[in-house]
């Protein structure tokens, strides 16, 4: 299970599109709200929310269309291993909100502050239409009696459509998706895209590699099942490789640091949750130091979970074109 994978590398360091919501309330919020959300699931409210708590990375996202000032309370990771702010909050002010991420087991929430908050709609994202990111079943359900869980989901998504799914909700919300900032996200985003398949052109016959190093065993992550990775891989043309064993899920292909080699790298994009001191396990594996990749150090960050915004992925792949240029051929 994608959540259960995700999650575990998060400790060590998303079929076609949904049907589209529908807001019944006019600019102001007066008035009954409706929204279908990307699960099939059918939100009443009296009028239209005010009172967000959101998924850290959506939480990003929606700051981006406008929406920062509705949103009270986060739940999810807001800083990295190193103790710095997470790369997938990316523009988002990790102090002005409320965090009500719960102790302990993954998924769980702070009920009890939660409510202090007084919610009208709590908004998450599911990579599998049966799992709600960083909300376990048992806290959902618990949830739910605070306010309604309106979901986006990223399931068999391409990256755009990910992304657009993520504005058709902002735009319930009441997000303005036709100001100028947000056509120069997606002209922003569309340029970026041209320098990353130009940067993968001047790698010639250079190969990429995606993974995760932990202290066992090194993750190669599968760009199949990936939207950012698949889009990249499939429009852009990166030379990224597709593992051949994928593990249960289809995520990623779990390799002894022993078998480290499997797969000739050039160029390694890593996970960039697992941190500093993740990064330096690979110094300590001598047959994954074989790699092209390792001997010239040519590891570029990557940001496997991103706001799913326009702008946060047109910053992603402007670094990711100048990282991939130093490597030309």
């Amino acid at each position: 299970m994608k959540l259960r994978l995700l999650a575990t590398l998060a400790m060590l360091s998303l079929l076609t599109l949904a049907a589209c919501g529908s807001s019944a309330s006019n600019a102001e919020g007066s008035g009954p709200w409706t929204y279908k959300d990307d699960l099939g699931t059918s939100i009443s409210l009296d009028q239209a929310p005010k009172r967000l708590i959101v998924q850290s990375s959506v939480a990003a996202a929606l700051t981006d269309l406008g929406l920062g000032d509705k949103i009270v309370g986060t739940f999810g990771p807001l800083k990295n291993a190193d103790g710095e702010p997470d790369s997938q909050v990316a523009g988002l002010d990790i102090g002005k909100a409320t965090d009500v991420t719960g102790g302990g087991e993954y998924g769980s929430i702070d009920l009890e502050k939660a409510a202090s908050l007084k919610p009208d709609l709590v908004v998450t994202s599911a990579y599998l239409e049966s799992d709600l990111w960083y909300v376990n079943d048992a806290t959902a359900k618990k949830l739910e009696q605070l306010a309604p869980i309106l979901v986006v989901s990223f399931d068999g998504k391409t990256l755009p459509e990910m992304l657009d799914s993520t504005e058709r909700a902002a735009k319930a919300l009441g997000a303005d998706v036709d100001t100028d900032a947000v056509t120069k996200a997606h002209d922003d985003f569309t340029a970026a895209a041209g320098k990353v398949e130009q940067a993968g052109k001047d790698l010639g016959a250079k190969k990429i590699v995606v993974g995760s190093p932990a202290k066992d065993v090194f993750y190669v992550s599968n760009p199949e099942v990936s939207p950012d990775l698949k889009y990249w891989r499939d429009q852009l043309e990166l030379p990224i490789t597709v593992p051949t064993k994928p593990d249960e899920g289809g995520y990623f292909q779990t390799l002894s640091w022993e078998k480290a080699d499997l797969y000739p790298a050039d160029v390694m994009l890593y996970d960039d949750r697992v941190g500093k001191a993740g990064l330096a396990i690979l110094d300590d594996q001598p047959v994954f130091q074989t790699l092209q990749a390792a001997k010239d150090k040519a590891y570029i960050p990557w940001t496997s979970v991103a706001p799913p915004s326009y702008r946060a992925y047109a910053d992603i792949m402007n670094r990711l074109a100048t990282e991939l240029e130093k490597y030309a051929s």
